[in-house]
């Protein structure tokens, strides 16, 4: 089976660009110390990286441009970075208590969230479990349910093995920022796990969010085009503009563009963002 798209999805990564110092820390947050960095100033985001990822392979020259007009909140989810694993299961409730536990450590009330691949479904997770905490979500090239993934992507995951990431700047990164470097093959298998799981948020919960969500695809990046098109609908998408009110959240498809090329559209997507962001929200 041709697997090569699957791995460029979990292998992509960028030059890390030099950025101004920021204000980093642990926070203690269920059992985790979440490691964490503030950039810029402003109303507050959170960027929440893909799986097996880091801030610095995963938001390379996001945060530069962000932080021009934002407090970004840049963090590394348990087993990720500089944050170690534990015990614990990584599941998405998890992770997403541990977002909002973070935003309550920082005294942040309320917080928009920028989430690519397994951290968009963290956002996502987020806004259903702690709405208080969501004021907007951005679902980057992300599902709500495990079914979401074209079957090709589905298929590779019990057959991917640390081997996989022999050499590569996931692999690199891990053992450079990880204070367990060589828990490595282990990390994977847990996150492998975790990933071919049947999850699914909930179709009702998660039109039930308050929050309006930014949901950005590339039209090659592995995730149904169905599934793209029920996450709108169900945040009150597919409506005929022009006749009666549009939904508060929005939708773009990027054109030839995979789930590791989307993070290289960053001149094209940052200002769809922005102005997603600053849209005032009723």
């Amino acid at each position: 089976m041709r697997t090569t798209a699957f791995l460029l999805m979990m292998l992509a990564t960028g030059d890390v660009s030099a950025q101004q110092k920021p204000t980093t820390g642990y926070a203690p947050v269920n059992g985790v110390k979440m490691y964490y960095e503030v950039h810029g100033t402003g109303a507050p985001v959170v960027l929440l990286h893909g799986a097996f990822m880091t801030i610095t392979n995963n938001w390379d020259g996001w945060i530069g441009e962000l932080s021009k007009t934002r407090k970004v909140i840049a963090i590394e989810m348990q087993g990720h970075g500089r944050t170690a694993d534990t015990k614990r299961d990584i599941t998405y409730e998890n992770l997403a208590d541990d977002v909002a536990a973070l935003l309550k450590e920082l005294e942040i009330p309320r917080a928009d969230l920028i989430g690519y691949s397994m951290g968009g479904t963290v956002a996502m997770q987020c806004a259903i479990r702690h709405p208080d905490k969501v004021r907007k979500v951005v679902v980057i090239s992300s599902v709500f349910r495990r079914d979401g993934m074209v079957q090709e992507a589905i298929d590779a995951f019990p057959k991917l093995t640390a081997d996989a990431f022999k050499g590569s700047p996931i692999e690199v990164e891990y053992k450079k920022l990880s204070p367990t470097p060589d828990d490595f093959p282990k990390f994977v298998k847990r996150l492998l796990a975790s990933a071919s799981s049947g999850y699914d948020l909930g179709a009702d919960k998660l039109k039930a969010t308050p929050a309006p969500m930014f949901f950005i695809h590339g039209d090659a990046d592995g995730i149904r085009l169905e599934h793209v098109a029920e996450m709108y609908r169900l945040k009150g998408g597919g409506a005929h503009g022009d006749m009666r009110a549009r939904s508060e959240s929005r939708l773009a498809i990027l054109p030839h563009t995979t789930h590791v090329t989307l993070m290289k559209r960053m001149s094209i997507i940052v200002p769809m963002v922005n102005d997603f962001l600053d849209a005032k929200h009723k």
